[in-house]
């Protein structure tokens, strides 16, 4: 996992998402198995390492942390929900490019 993506877990992720984040969070939710998930891995890198501190990038395992992903009811994956405030604000489902993603982003910002 790169320095610039955090790791969610059932333990941390109210902290990072929900009430500790003063930025929106874009957190993907993937598994080791998913072609488009991994894919996916080196835009969400290059978006984090672009950031500048405006919005944080997470991951959740959904094999892991099944949990996570029924309770925001993550049906298909790759699945990015975008926090602000601790709340759900956007959902992006599948892979799209780099530049779409971060559309999506500027437009909570």
């Amino acid at each position: 996992m790169s320095k610039n993506i955090i790791e969610l877990t059932n333990e941390n992720f109210d902290k990072e998402v929900l009430i500790k984040s003063t930025v929106p969070v874009l957190v993907d939710f993937w598994a080791q198995w998913c072609g488009p998930c991994k894919a996916l891995g080196p835009l969400l890198q290059e978006v984090a390492a672009e950031s500048g501190g405006s919005f944080k990038i997470a991951k959740v395992n959904i094999d892991e942390h099944p949990e996570l992903a029924s309770h925001w009811d993550v049906m298909n994956i790759p699945t990015m929900i975008l926090f602000k405030g601790g709340k759900e604000v956007d959902r992006l489902v599948g892979l799209m490019p780099k530049q779409k993603i971060l559309a999506r982003i500027e437009a909570v910002l």
